[in-house]
């Protein structure tokens, strides 16, 4: 098989695993979508990711990495916990639906050799999903800016919230700024990516993408400062502008980072605070502390918990809280080691922002959008394929004459 067909095959199979991944919940579509439509649409996904990754990878050749080693063996506390069924028979569906995500992970972990290729696989099937939010914006933007958000910025053709059109926008965003300072792509290819995405974070209002944005592309554009100048310049540009922004613009900036918000309000994080308490208040068994009660829909009591690690504590327990910490500390650490590159700028990126919105975001313990940033962390982390030596030319047999046949013979 070709190379440029099996990197299409890879690129597409990556972008049904995004696809899987934009979840089946959010705002209300200018043509009403069943949810049990969007969910066939999201397993489709999967299913036809894994049937690709399988195809292009008949032979089962990986790279072997400790994220997905670990990442594999969450898959254990989330088995034992939904056998139970104490969250419902969904709890086993997706388990089975985790299973699958990581398996085509592993599929495609063959091709994961230290360079951008899933890094451009992730912007272009990111862009493409801003694509139909900025389509739907245009086309409808009371649907588009509801009053249930507080007029922020939702998908109105496909249900995402503003938090994850934030997310979206906000990685991408970085990614590129970073592909430009690494010289991998032109300004005028990065200005169509970066504008509109700017835009639409700015209009989600969403504070932990934009706060995990710019922590992230401090860490990432420093850890480049000694070896790039282009990463000084942008560098020093960045802080004359924050510093401009924050005396001429503070009290815009403060609005829109307060949402209109009250000083309260704002301090237990929107309410999460309180459900965060009631569920470390809440009795639980050994094997419900160990465990978890299983996968379930990232809720407590009806409400939404928004806290990577305490979700992960209540669906797969202290084994999985281990688990996951586990392989972000692998990553982090490995990034840490490695010589000043850009794709160690990449992945300290998208290990920072992951660290950052698991704060008030869940995710990290199931099949969701911040696995796949760690997997493309992890894939700019794997040291590169060894080259195959050289074989050594066929040396055409010589001619040998009649007479030195028959002298041999004699």
């Amino acid at each position: 098989m070709r190379a440029d067909h099996t990197s299409k095959i890879v690129g597409t199979a990556w972008g049904l695993l995004v696809l899987n991944t934009l979840g089946s919940a959010g705002a209300r579509t200018i043509v009403p979508l069943p949810r049990s439509l969007i969910q066939m649409v999201t397993m489709g996904a999967l299913v036809a990711a894994f049937a690709l990754a399988l195809a292009v990878n008949p032979r089962l050749r990986i790279r072997a990495g400790a994220f997905l080693f670990l990442l594999t063996l969450l898959l254990v506390p989330s088995l034992i916990s939904s056998a139970s069924l104490e969250s419902g028979v969904g709890a086993l569906f997706r388990c089975a639906r985790l299973a699958l995500f990581v398996s085509t992970l592993w599929l495609l972990s063959r091709w994961w050799d230290g360079s951008a290729t899933f890094v451009r696989h992730h912007i272009r099937m990111y862009f493409a999903v801003l694509g139909s939010v900025a389509a739907g914006l245009a086309i409808s933007p009371g649907a588009a800016m509801p009053e249930l958000y507080g007029g922020r910025l939702v998908g109105a053709l496909w249900p995402l919230t503003p938090p994850q059109i934030g997310q979206y926008a906000a990685v991408i965003t970085g990614l590129t700024v970073l592909l430009v300072l690494g010289r991998r792509t032109d300004r005028g290819s990065a200005a169509v990516v970066i504008v509109p995405s700017l835009a639409l974070l700015a209009l989600t209002h969403t504070r932990t993408a934009t706060i995990g944005l710019l922590i992230g592309l401090t860490l990432a554009i420093g850890s480049l400062v000694l070896t790039s100048a282009a990463a000084r310049r942008f560098f020093s540009w960045a802080v004359v502008c924050a510093a401009v922004a924050a005396v001429g613009f503070a009290s815009a900036l403060q609005a829109w980072f307060l949402r209109g918000q009250s000083k309260e309000n704002f301090s237990n994080l929107t309410g999460r605070a309180k459900v965060w308490d009631a569920l470390l208040a809440a009795p639980r068994t050994t094997s419900e502390h160990l465990f978890g009660v299983g996968l379930g829909d990232k809720s407590f009591d009806g409400l939404p918990i928004d806290n990577s690690w305490l979700a992960v504590y209540h669906e797969q327990g202290m084994t999985g809280v281990t688990l996951v910490a586990a392989f972000v500390v692998v990553l982090g650490g490995v990034a840490l080691l490695r010589p000043p590159s850009l794709s160690r700028a990449c992945a300290i990126f998208l290990i920072s922002y992951c660290a950052i919105a698991s704060y008030t975001e869940a995710g990290l313990g199931d099949a969701s959008p911040y696995l796949l940033h760690l997997a493309v962390a992890a894939s700019l982390l794997a040291a590169p394929a060894a080259a195959a030596p050289p074989s050594a030319p066929e040396v055409p047999p010589r001619h040998v004459p009649r007479w030195a046949r028959r002298s041999e013979v004699a």
